[in-house]
């Protein structure tokens, strides 16, 4: 299994920013508290202190930290690990445990950690002996409280009663992963995206204060607060989180904008796909694909199902998928088969998938898909979230409730057949191969009676192209997936082509809609 700093390192790297934590001049003095310690604490409190907060300037996150922690290499950094049994729950019986991440490497700037115990604010500080330096030779004596934690993580009994896995992790900016049962980590998610693939670049908020509650034996979840800050936006989160076979997080997110924001991004999802089965610009790599995700689906305000494959073609790719209330969406890992990534240390058949449930009405916006082209699969290079078409204005709030599944596949079962994989060549038949064409192959799930449904003309295909000329449709049932295959050919015209194709059953919707962008 890959640890999770090899993947949180991803974050640091990614193709779609540059950087996600600003570097600023090193201050002696620790970040002061939104809340002091043995204060009460409530959302209605954070909120308050959000809203206050984005009345005054930007200040970034003061780093404390001294030049040996500075200059840790990345397999340096690896070799510090919290001590388990230092945690403040440890052997208490409590259903979760609380470990933190050392601060040093690309994480240079502490956030604070607090409980909250009986409705009142304890602060966790930091300590030398909660960890465990390896092969550092430091002198943890000479560290003091006010260096501070780069983030922490929560465990629970996942995946047995008797151990306690890893559940969820905060760690940079405002980026979080979770897991599932029997899952291992992949995509992140991300408190909030601040003009993402605009040519201004981009802005990478940051949680710079928690709050958790300290669970009590019994305890089905866990509920942590955070408050997130930037040069643009302030902002107070509550997240609960029931872990279990998919683990939910409900997030309730309050901002309040310091200016007027081009593109707001709520709820995004970060992901990496290097190559699947549709990619064209092939690696020299044994595996047949790598990717923690495979696709966009949304579930729109007119009750559509929608697929995206992705892909990491040579070019930076943005789709944007208008809707009025979506009922969800979110970067899916649907191939679970581990015979297609033939990876037994990267387990990509274990990775989350993340499903987004708004819970309330979000009205008119989009749902925007971002492409990066990359070469490597350390760099996350794929980014979703939901644009809302309301202007961002400075002295309002603006809230959005939604859900997180950390799942396999969504929860909810649509009675749809579903987009399995996606193939495109040369056009033509087999013998009689047309250059001037291009193929697209689409392999749908199984239905009830779906042999006998296309031999009698009761499901047929539907097809469209957006640029270009559709020149052959041909559905097949396959017998080795009791499913269908749907072939295309089209005759691109130079121009980026937008195709979408479905199968319906007696003019019915019988089948996700395949969406797929071609570049020339």
């Amino acid at each position: 299994m890959r640890k999770l700093l090899d993947l949180i390192l991803v974050v640091a790297v990614l193709g779609i920013a540059g950087y996600l934590f600003y570097k600023h001049k090193a201050a002696q003095v620790p970040p002061e508290p939104a809340i002091s310690p043995s204060q009460a604490f409530s959302i209605e409190i954070l909120k308050q202190k959000a809203e206050k907060l984005s009345e005054s300037a930007y200040q970034p996150l003061p780093a404390n930290l001294p030049d040996e922690f500075k200059r840790l290499s990345y397999d340096q950094y690896r070799d510090i690990r919290f001590k388990r049994e230092q945690g403040p729950w440890y052997n208490q019986r409590r259903p979760f445990e609380i470990q933190f991440f050392h601060i040093g490497s690309i994480f240079q700037s502490p956030v604070l950690v607090n409980e909250i115990v009986d409705g009142k604010v304890v602060p966790l500080t930091y300590r030398p002996e909660y960890f465990d330096f390896g092969k550092n030779h430091f002198l943890p004596q000479n560290l003091n409280q006010s260096l501070g934690f780069a983030g922490f993580r929560l465990h629970a009994k996942l995946n047995s009663p008797t151990y306690y896995d890893e559940l969820v992790a905060f760690l940079g900016a405002s980026y979080f992963r979770a897991l599932a049962k029997g899952q291992k980590y992949g995509l992140s998610a991300r408190g909030l995206a601040i003009d993402t693939a605009l040519q201004s670049g981009e802005e990478f908020p940051v949680f710079k204060e928690f709050w958790i509650v300290r669970p009590t034996r019994k305890s089905k979840d866990i509920k942590l607060y955070a408050l997130l800050d930037s040069p643009s936006a302030t902002g107070a989160y509550k997240f609960v989180i029931n872990p279990g076979k998919n683990t939910v997080m409900d997030v309730e997110a309050y901002l309040y904008p310091r200016k007027a924001i081009k593109k707001l991004g709520v709820a995004p999802l970060t992901s990496m796909y290097l190559f699947g089965e549709n990619t064209k610009n092939r690696f020299d790599d044994h595996r047949p694909e790598v990717h923690d995700s495979d696709g966009l689906l949304i579930h729109n305000g007119n009750n559509e199902w929608l697929w995206r494959p992705l892909d990491n073609s040579q070019y930076l790719r943005i789709s944007s998928f208008e809707d009025f209330n979506p009922k969800g969406f979110g970067l899916m890992q649907r191939d679970r088969n581990p015979r297609h990534y033939l990876d037994f240390e990267a387990n990509y058949e274990k990775r989350p998938s993340v499903w987004v449930q708004p819970l309330e009405d979000w009205g008119k916006g989009i749902v925007q898909l971002v492409e990066i082209p990359s070469i490597q699969e350390i760099h996350d290079n794929v980014v979703a979230y939901w644009v809302p078409d309301e202007p961002i204005e400075p002295g309002k709030e603006y809230a959005f409730k939604y859900r997180l599944n950390w799942c396999n596949s969504v929860p909810e079962d649509n009675g749809l057949a579903k987009v399995l994989s996606t193939y495109t060549g040369i056009g033509g038949v087999s013998g009689m191969l047309e250059t001037d064409k291009r193929k697209f192959v689409i392999s749908f799930s199984k239905l009830p009676n779906l042999q006998k449904d296309i031999q009698n003309g009761a499901i047929l295909p539907d097809v469209s192209v957006s640029e270009g000329k559709i020149k052959g449709v041909h559905l097949m049932y396959n017998p080795l997936t009791k499913g269908a295959m749907l072939y295309i050919d089209i005759v691109p015209n130079g121009k980026t082509a937008e195709l979408r194709a479905m199968l319906r059953k007696n003019g019915a919707p019988a089948s996700e809609v395949w969406s797929y962008q071609w570049l020339p």
